[in-house]
């Protein structure tokens, strides 16, 4: 499942501009009080509107071999985010993954992550070209098992890497995944940024077509090649938190 597109809700449009503009040198555009960042093959919207309580978490996918100089290249430019001692993490063996964690704005908890099974790697210094798109979007759910479960029979999207558990789920695949969690847990590798139970529309391609709710009002809308292609040419119609 790639991730083409998702849609955030946002306190301030301008200072999200200057982190993922100036900071990360990613392209932005910032329309009123909505911003649009290109992240590789994904694009980031955030949506200035009414304020929301805990924080964000979004992956992006870095060049296989390259998480050591993607580190490097964020001191100076974003806090790290550490735990007991360490702010490297690897994950599961299920996900053959690394990671480093970094302070987003808003309070969010953003992440590099070498993903190995991946054949992607890249020549050359670390730099903003290096972050390949987003491949994680956390959503808050009330019911994790039962939300994958109906993502499993309806879209045809798999649990990755474990089975859900109570409070977690990693559902897509090594490309791009909704990780589900309860509100109120914390984003790891910290233990005090909880999870928003704000509103988040995300647009991917991979499974089967359709618009699914994942917990209302926050949706899934899955499409094909053709419909994406279509959407992003002609008249596509523009994706609102409204």
């Amino acid at each position: 499942m790639h991730l083409t597109r998702i849609v955030l809700p946002a306190h301030a449009a301008a200072d999200l501009a200057a982190f993922y503009g100036e900071t990360l040198g990613l392209p932005v555009r910032l329309d009123g009080q909505t911003v649009h960042v290109r992240v590789g093959t994904t694009e980031l919207v955030f949506e200035e509107g009414s304020p929301s309580t805990g924080a964000h978490h979004l992956a992006f996918t870095v060049p296989t071999g390259k998480l050591a100089a993607g580190k490097a290249w964020l001191q100076g430019r974003a806090p790290l985010l550490a735990s007991g001692g360490k702010d490297e993490f690897e994950a599961p063996a299920t996900w053959n993954a690394r990671s480093v964690y970094f302070d987003g704005p808003e309070g969010s908890v953003l992440e590099l992550i070498d993903r190995r099974g991946l054949d992607n790697a890249a020549a050359g210094a670390f730099s903003s070209a290096d972050l390949l798109c987003v491949s994680e979007v956390g959503v808050a759910v009330p019911d994790v098992r039962a939300v994958a479960a109906r993502l499993r029979a309806e879209a045809g999207l798999e649990a990755y890497g474990d089975e859900p558990e109570e409070s977690f789920a990693a559902v897509g695949d090594v490309h791009g995944l909704l990780i589900l969690v309860t509100p109120g847990r914390a984003w790891v590798p910290t233990k005090n940024r909880l999870v928003t139970a704000a509103v988040t529309f995300v647009e991917a391609q991979g499974g089967r077509s359709g618009t699914y709710t994942l917990a209302s009002p926050s949706s899934l809308r899955l499409r094909d090649q053709d419909d994406l292609l279509i959407s992003q040419g002609h008249g596509g119609r523009r994706a609102s938190l409204a």
